[in-house]
């Protein structure tokens, strides 16, 4: 981290944890489907309950909630220091990754598949249970990912995002899955048994963000989602 940065704290709640740090220069930016800096640090922190036996919930629909989440962008060249985990805080442990090119596909529900299909019919193949079995059948072991499309465990993350973003309306509200058109995943982290890292029941965390505010590298301006089976 800089070496004046304060660790991330959600006010009320306490310290969060640290999840994991994005290289940017290491990344094959060109193959990106997103406009990612080329230098740099991405940090993810996350609020995962070690403090509070996990009561504090973060969540897309809950405003208060989303100081639980951050991502923070380090410029190359600026000083760091590494820190220490602030007391109360078990470190996960450091598990060093590298990354591979993969081409990924939406969740059949996504606003982009209903689009590219419409007039989508109930009995759509691409909504059925075979489809689905076949995307799940390309998964294989733990899936962070950075860029691409988010590997859901329960539905479409860009829908929880945007829904939050608006104000939380209810569910049938249009706004909606027009403003999920407008989120890109950042990046998403798995359970990993490497790392010690289990978010609920073998859940996954998402980050996700508008491209205008990832060419800005507004990265405060980043929504987090997770979920679990």
């Amino acid at each position: 981290m800089p070496e004046p940065e304060e660790w991330p704290v959600w006010e009320g709640r306490g310290p969060l944890s640290f999840v994991a740090s994005v290289d940017c220069a290491a990344l094959p930016s060109d193959a990106l489907d997103i406009a990612l800096p080329t230098e740099g640090t991405l940090n993810f922190f996350y609020f995962d309950g070690q403090l509070d036996d996990g009561c504090a919930v973060v969540a897309p629909d809950e405003p208060d909630s989303w100081a639980g989440a951050r991502v923070s962008y380090v410029p190359a060249g600026v000083p760091v220091a590494r820190r220490a985990a602030p007391e109360g805080i078990r470190p996960y442990p450091e598990v060093s990754l590298t990354s591979r090119v993969e081409t990924t596909a939406p969740h059949p529900r996504h606003p982009v598949v209903q689009r590219e299909f419409a007039p989508m019919s109930a009995d759509h193949p691409v909504g059925g249970d075979g489809f689905e079995d076949a995307l799940w059948d390309h998964s294989e072991g733990t899936e962070h990912r950075i860029g691409g499309h988010a590997h859901p465990v329960q539905g479409e993350v860009e829908t929880e995002v945007a829904r939050g973003a608006l104000g939380s309306p209810s569910w049938d509200d249009p706004r909606i899955e027009e403003e999920a058109l407008g989120w890109v995943l950042l990046a998403q982290f798995d359970s990993d048994d490497d790392a010690d890292m289990m978010w609920g029941d073998c859940g996954v965390l998402y980050w996700l963000i508008r491209p205008q505010d990832l060419a800005e590298r507004r990265f405060d301006r980043a929504m987090f989602t997770w979920q679990c089976g």
